[in-house]
């Protein structure tokens, strides 16, 4: 680990300012997956900005929604009062990730910007192209069980590891960032990005911007929902494949509304847009369910060791939307 200067700062405008100026200085939170990275030689900051005195911890009330301060745990937000009243999706993906060590470390601000687990981007004698631009993908022709079906490119085909980040693009959530030209509210769809030709940038933040909070909208999806993580084993594991289902159904059980986002397929939480439209107005049945499993893969493509996820894919949004028409709250 190379040396490095620490930073407390205790006002957001401070801190800010001192990640703007340096071009290898990063924010500490829970460092949960940071302090690996440096571990490993990944990253080689040369100052940290512990941020953990600001004053970014609160979840409340906000605009008709509930707003998660960036630097709220994940144990503190799945098991607030407000997420598992109105938002239970939310804290069934949180329970879902990593360990509770883990959750009680790691902060809302940090999942988001959490990098993949590819296991080429940690190995410094591989090629790898969001490590390295311009060294290569070795993924592609490598071992790639792990690895996307959805939105890849020549230059990367990695996934987003978040379970939190499947179920805030589900829930149609919006980051609120700070930086030196003021605060901006990005939509979730639009924060994380797919590779293209520039892999090393996972997300749309700016140089010197700080996510602030996380702000959901007025609940709607409060009983009929699940998130399912197929996974190598139970206890700590990323995702194989997950699904983040949410339905609105009416009393006949008809389905008014539905939001659906996968995980472990894409360089970013994928929405599945097409199946969603699908499913609106129509009966919460198994075959209008697996129609819509079928709609979601359209475009899939799969690389020689992640030919299974083609099966495993549908059959985790099929069974996520039986769960969820059949769910009252989380368990």
């Amino acid at each position: 680990m190379n040396p490095f200067s620490y930073a407390r700062p205790t006002e957001t405008g401070t801190a800010i300012k001192t990640q703007a100026k340096e071009s290898q200085a990063f924010f500490l939170a829970g460092g949960t997956n940071l302090i690996d990275l440096m571990k490993m030689g990944v990253v080689n900051p040369s100052t940290l900005i512990d941020i953990n005195r600001l004053p970014l911890k609160g979840i409340e009330p906000h605009a008709g929604g509930l707003r998660l301060g960036a630097l709220a745990t994940n144990s503190e937000v799945a098991d607030h009062p407000a997420v598992l009243k109105d938002y239970p999706l939310l804290s069934l993906a949180f329970n879902a990730g990593a360990s509770p060590q883990l959750r009680n470390m790691a902060t809302v601000g940090g999942n988001l910007m959490q990098r993949t687990r590819c296991s080429y981007f940690f190995d410094l004698t591989m090629p790898c192209n969001k490590r390295e631009p311009g060294s290569g993908c070795g993924a592609i022709d490598g071992i790639n069980r792990m690895h996307a079906l959805f939105g890849a490119s020549d230059k990367c085909i990695a996934v987003n590891p978040s379970d939190m980040s499947v179920a805030l693009a589900a829930l149609d959530a919006t980051v609120r960032v700070r930086g030196g030209a003021g605060e901006r509210a990005i939509p979730f769809h639009e924060f994380h990005r797919l590779p293209g030709d520039q892999p090393e940038l996972d997300n749309t933040l700016r140089k010197g911007e700080l996510i602030t909070a996380v702000d959901l909208p007025p609940a709607v999806f409060t009983k009929n929902v699940y998130y399912l993580k197929v996974r190598d084993r139970t206890s700590y594991a990323f995702a194989l494949v997950s699904v983040a289902a949410a339905l609105d159904l009416d009393a006949a059980g008809r389905i008014r509304d539905v939001r659906l986002a996968m995980g472990g397929v894409a360089h970013k939480p994928w929405r599945l847009y097409k199946a969603e439209d699908f499913l609106k107005h129509k009966a919460a049945t198994a075959e209008n369910f697996r129609a819509a499993a079928a709609i979601a893969m359209e475009g899939a493509k799969a690389y020689r060791y992640n030919q299974f996820k083609l099966r495993l894919a549908p059959n985790t949004i099929l069974e996520a939307l039986t769960k969820a028409a059949g769910t009252n709250t989380p368990s």
